[in-house]
């Protein structure tokens, strides 16, 4: 099986967010688990489908268990 892999730009475009948005959310521990291999930064598509998924929500009254606060 092949493991896919995307890079932070590559991941806040998906997600229509600013790189320093995902370096704040490293920094604090929040969003996707990520490999850091040779000073570059990667976020296997695995754990990147866990996360999303940790995301969904059925309303608007329900907390998601991965969601983050926008500032």
């Amino acid at each position: 099986m092949e493991v896919v892999h995307l890079n932070q730009k590559q991941l806040a475009a998906r997600w229509n967010i600013s790189e320093a948005t995902l370096e704040r959310w490293r920094s604090e521990g929040i969003g996707p688990k990520f490999l850091k291999i040779c000073g570059r930064v990667l976020y296997r598509q695995v754990d990147i489908d866990a996360y999303e998924e940790s995301c969904l929500q059925v309303s608007t009254s329900e907390a998601a268990v991965g969601h983050v606060p926008s500032n």
